[in-house]
């Protein structure tokens, strides 16, 4: 059955979110250009894109809902249902799988008691799968309202998701603290970090990828990843055969063990 149309903001919550709106719209020479900046805005105010949100979107940028909606269902960052202050994603893509990113995904949800996409009863923590973070060189990879956390173990993840729901500071492996889903939501759609270091503390390219520029530079590239036992990676041991990969030395996998199989495997031959 067709839905009503969506309700509107209160008077007092639509003109603060206009103003912020128009400043916005103001950046781009087509005001349409502004649909992604603003679905974050709305997200900010309430945690998720709602429909009032969407249409909010439509009426400043003269959209139709379909076609903001078709928007906003495209891109994972715009969450279409209530979520918790803190978005755990774990990448499961190939090279975090392997490096043990599906244990971690697993030992979290039996930690949280949540399922994939779910909320613990708190209203803290939403954990999700993720195909990618886009830090291969780091795997496995979990990220916290998109900041990373690196090289990371299933005993490292419990600790952090625990701290999460205890409101114990988090600092991210690269990048600025952590703050709520919503405030991450406000800094997307292009309005000033107001902590003061955050910016500088969001650094630059990691170890690990800029070791192949430092290889074609004719430079050591020293150890790639932070050690699991918390030294800077300059810091750390070098001996000559460092293996340079995310850890020491990688998980087992379907051929190493035969217990947790990822497949049919066949042997050279058959």
């Amino acid at each position: 059955m067709p839905q009503p149309p969506a309700p509107q903001y209160p008077a007092d919550v639509r003109e603060r979110l206009e103003t912020d709106a128009r400043e916005i719209i103001a950046r781009y020479p087509g005001s349409r250009s502004a649909l992604l900046p603003l679905l974050h805005l709305v997200q900010a105010e309430e945690g998720h894109v709602t429909r009032t949100g969407m249409a909010f979107c439509a009426d400043l940028l003269g959209l139709t809902t379909a076609e903001v909606t078709a928007v906003a269902t495209f891109y994972t960052m715009y969450r279409r249902g209530p979520c918790g202050d803190y978005q755990v994603g774990v990448c499961t893509n190939t090279l975090c799988a392997v490096m043990g990113g599906d244990a971690i995904f697993e030992e979290l949800k039996a930690h949280l008691g949540v399922g994939n996409d779910e909320t613990t009863p708190d209203g803290k923590v939403t954990l999700e799968h993720i195909e990618c973070n886009a830090a291969c060189d780091f795997a496995p990879v979990v990220m916290v309202n998109w900041e990373f956390f690196d090289n990371q173990t299933p005993e490292s993840a419990k600790r952090l998701v625990d701290d999460l729901r205890a409101g114990r500071p988090v600092e991210p492996t690269r990048g600025a603290p952590i703050v709520t889903y919503q405030e991450t939501s406000r800094i997307l759609a292009g309005f000033p970090d107001p902590r003061e270091g955050a910016v500088a503390a969001s650094g630059s390219a990691g170890h690990a990828s800029l070791t192949g520029l430092r290889l074609a530079k004719g430079e050591a590239p020293g150890r790639v990843v932070r050690p699991r036992d918390g030294a800077h990676p300059e810091e750390a041991p070098q001996p000559g055969s460092q293996h340079l990969s995310s850890h020491d030395a990688p998980q087992q996998t379907s051929d190493s063990d035969p217990d947790h199989p990822a497949g049919p495997i066949s042997k050279e031959g058959e």
